[in-house]
């Protein structure tokens, strides 16, 4: 898909593709007790501040970001990490896409009128908090203004240029020992609103397969790791 069209058209294309996580769906599989929730995968023009990298795919411009999210480290679920908005579904929710976009203005304080929802991408299971998840693929067509909303569920809001997530130089595994194994994936180190954000897990598994899948990666070093 490497250079067909617009990043918007891309994206769009992608959400038709229904075998884009399958090693990770044939990998974990789902629990019956796992809750459902849902997140805003959220792409667009969004700020001033171009990237430091120049993509080599023609539809990623210096000023394409991804809308990301690091959560407070009093929570007692995913502390301090980089995530996408979302949350669990509510009963009020009329479904995923509700859902994403709910979580995300209560977490973001974005203005969900502004936001084009182009599909979602294939559920996902995420075990060890007992969630599955479905990606809401957004292109945000009237960027408002974002920050954290509420100081205990968000410690920053802040826009990654997706070029700088494409840099090489940027990229890493990350390496978690648990229970006698070792578990392996890809990650980003950026700099992102003053701070080093880790950009790991479930956010960082959906953004490679996405930008793999896109023809938008370039070459990295796989073997760069970190130990968490």
């Amino acid at each position: 898909m490497r250079d067909e069209g617009t990043a918007r058209q891309q994206l769009s294309a992608l959400t038709h593709d229904r075998t884009l996580f399958a090693d990770w769906l044939g990998a974990l599989g789902f629990s019956d007790e796992s809750r459902p929730a849902a997140v805003l995968v959220l792409f667009g023009v969004l700020d001033a501040v171009a990237a430091d990298h120049d993509a080599r795919s023609r539809a990623v411009s210096a000023d394409l970001d991804v809308l990301l999210l690091a959560r407070a480290e009093t929570l007692s679920s995913h502390a301090g990490q980089v995530a996408f908005p979302g949350g669990r579904i509510d009963p009020g929710d009329t479904g995923p896409v509700d859902a994403a976009l709910r979580e995300a203005v209560e977490e973001t304080g974005l203005d969900r009128d502004g936001v084009e929802v182009l599909g979602t991408l294939p559920e996902l299971p995420l075990p060890h908090s007992s969630h599955r998840v479905t990606p809401v693929l957004g292109w945000w067509t009237r960027p408002t203004r974002v920050g954290v909303v509420d100081e205990r569920e968000s410690s920053s809001v802040f826009r990654v240029p997706v070029a700088d997530l494409l840099n090489p130089a940027n990229r890493w595994s990350t390496r978690l020992r648990r229970g006698g194994e070792s578990l392996t994936g890809p990650a980003w180190l950026v700099h992102a609103d003053g701070q080093r954000q880790l950009v790991w897990g479930f956010t960082a598994g959906v953004l490679d397969r996405m930008f793999t899948r896109l023809g938008w990666t370039e070459p990295w070093d796989e073997t760069r790791y970190i130990d968490l």
